[in-house]
């Protein structure tokens, strides 16, 4: 009875606004110096687009993700903020309807996530760059998210899935980590993704939240203090990393070299720091 739609949203502004800002900014002004016309005619609507969180329809409406032109586009992985924020503007109005009209909440997460899997596995073999841009197709990726709180909000109800020991959370965690790295390992630019390729990723991560703090690969990898340090600066990391990234292509005219490559990276984790210290945290606490 305390849930506030207004202080929800107001939390979102508060996490995703200030450092998106300032990568719009910082890439609209290094875009003026290094683009041509066209180039920079295009990056403006990308600018739009992302401060709208559209990016998805915008990119979907011109090319696929792993198409040559992506790499000179620095905004391309602002595709996934826009379905993150096009499901914070979806989701949360038809839990309060489920609440308010006391219609149970399990079978609706289900149901959506299902159809919206089955819709990315029927779409993947015909149009496979509307199956990535789509929310209609990448809502179920969420909505595992959605599944895993509310089997942990409510957790006497379903007692078969509670994890009670030390040897049950590793066994979840461990499994969790090898759809990871199978994703990592065998998820490439000619894969059908998402399609079923997506459940490495999602399922491993959903396995080793729901395997929680105890297990030993959690707790020992995932806690350590350099992985903790990095989650804290995540969100302004995914937002510098590819416009550096691109620009360092752009200006290369092909892939860059090594060492402006690890130079780039270097440099993306000091932005991000700066970010999270003087933008991120004095905003958002």
């Amino acid at each position: 009875g305390i849930f506030s739609f207004k202080d929800f949203y107001a939390r979102r502004i508060r996490r995703i606004f200030p450092a998106l800002i300032i990568v719009l900014v910082s890439v609209y002004t290094l875009g003026w110096f290094v683009m041509l016309a066209d180039e920079f005619k295009q990056l403006g609507k990308h600018i739009a687009a992302g401060a709208a969180f559209i990016s998805n329809f915008v990119l979907w409406s011109e090319a696929g993700y792993f198409d040559n032109s992506a790499h000179t586009k620095p905004l391309l992985h602002l595709w996934s903020l826009g379905i993150e924020e096009q499901f914070y503007i979806v989701w949360p109005p038809i839990l309060w309807a489920a609440w308010r009209f006391r219609v149970p909440c399990l079978p609706i997460i289900l149901v959506i996530g299902l159809a919206s899997f089955a819709f990315n596995l029927y779409g993947i073999a015909i149009d496979p760059v509307a199956t990535f841009y789509s929310p209609l197709t990448r809502f179920w990726e969420l909505l595992i998210g959605s599944l895993l709180a509310y089997v942990t909000v409510f957790h006497a109800r379903y007692p078969k899935l509670a994890v009670n020991t030390i040897a049950q959370a590793n066994t979840l965690s461990w499994i969790g980590c090898a759809f990871f790295v199978a994703g990592l390992l065998l998820i490439n630019k000619e894969s059908g993704f998402p399609g079923a390729w997506a459940l490495l990723p999602t399922l491993g991560a959903a396995l080793m939240i729901k395997a929680g703090p105890r297990a030993w690969f959690n707790k020992v990898v995932l806690g350590s203090t350099v992985l903790v340090w990095f989650g804290l600066i995540s969100y302004p990391l995914y937002l510098w990393h590819w416009p550096l990234l691109s620009f360092a292509r752009i200006l290369s005219s092909s892939v860059p070299e090594l060492e402006i490559r690890i130079g780039v990276v270097v440099l993306s984790i000091l932005l991000s720091w700066l970010t999270y210290r003087f933008v991120e945290k004095p905003i958002r606490f």
